[in-house]
């Protein structure tokens, strides 16, 4: 290609029940939210894949305030050879069917280069945004988070691995040198998507069934099982840059307010931040135990309701 990207955008989608959480972990990823619309975008350069809601990430080549001008400037692309097709994106102004296939063929049919429609070297992405439209080049994701619904073990309410993996993202958007913990960690849902991502991570869990089934699971994907050990958060030593917190909550495993209260005094005292999911509200207990929360959501499964914190340690 004859021209670099300087800007990217993220086409998404999430479910009704997931839109909070999808657009929290926006806030965390990019430092902002596409309310409004079904893109985002940003300078920053993400995997395609880094979330579970982006469906793929297009590297602008150019915008035009007309596709007769967005046209010709795609005339002058250098495909060095590359067989290529052009897609539109719907997550921009809807089209009908044939109107989309329209400008495809229009933007194709300047472009010089060899079209190949089934399996394409190159796959240029056409959008159009509220005021011009944009050409770029298309990196769609790899959702690995759905090979890893097909675990040995599970619990029945643990953390989808698409809720999971958003976690991950909240709490450590830019984990490159920096370790977390999952301290509840239980099956290990959150461990095995916090590693698929190549993030320095390690589990606890009180209860020795859980740990087995989470090192069998990590086991199961190929990651280290010695990154999980039996520990109670509450007497748990070291630092970490952050930690992710599934309060317990079926019925063998009922907290009182006073065994909350002093896990999320231990979360304080091990990670200057941690994202936090009860399903309870506790927006009192969390300032009780010095920690300001910085944003928040809710995530439904039927009528099972979880509630999100990101917090920080109060100096």
């Amino acid at each position: 290609m004859n021209s670099s990207p300087t800007t990217y955008i993220y086409p998404f989608a999430a479910h009704e029940s997931e839109r909070e959480l999808c657009l929290m972990e926006q806030r965390a990823l990019f430092g902002h939210d596409a309310e409004g619309t079904a893109y985002l975008e940003s300078p920053l350069r993400l995997a395609p894949n880094r979330s579970p809601y982006v469906q793929l990430r297009l590297d602008v080549l150019f915008a035009a305030s007309s596709l007769a001008e967005l046209g010709e400037i795609a005339a002058t692309l250098e495909l060095d050879g590359r067989t290529f097709k052009v897609r539109y994106l719907k997550s921009g102004q809807r089209l009908t069917y044939e109107g989309e296939r329209g400008v495809e063929r229009q933007i194709g049919a300047r472009i010089r280069g060899i079209a190949e429609m089934r399996n394409p070297d190159i796959t240029l992405g056409l959008l159009a945004r509220e005021k011009d439209w944009v050409l770029g080049i298309c990196h769609h994701a790899e959702p690995v988070w759905l090979a890893h619904k097909a675990k040995p073990h599970n619990y029945s309410t643990g953390l989808t691995t698409v809720v999971a993996r958003a976690l991950v993202n909240i709490a450590l958007p830019r984990p490159e040198g920096k370790r977390g913990i999952d301290p509840c960690c239980g099956m290990g849902n959150v461990l095995i998507e916090a590693l698929s991502m190549g993030v320095d991570i390690v589990g606890r869990d009180i209860n020795p069934l859980a740990i087995r089934g989470a090192r069998s699971n990590l086991r199961h994907f190929g990651f280290q099982e010695n990154r999980v050990q039996i520990g109670d958060l509450n007497e748990l030593e070291g630092a970490y840059d952050a930690a992710i917190v599934d309060l317990p909550y079926n019925l063998c495993s009922v907290l009182s307010v006073s065994e909350r209260q002093r896990m999320l005094e231990s979360v304080r005292r091990i990670a200057p931040r941690a994202v936090i999911v009860s399903t309870e509200p506790l927006e009192q207990e969390i300032a009780d135990a010095g920690l300001s929360i910085t944003d928040h959501c809710t995530v439904s499964k039927g009528n099972f309701v979880r509630l999100v914190w990101e917090v920080q340690r109060e100096m």
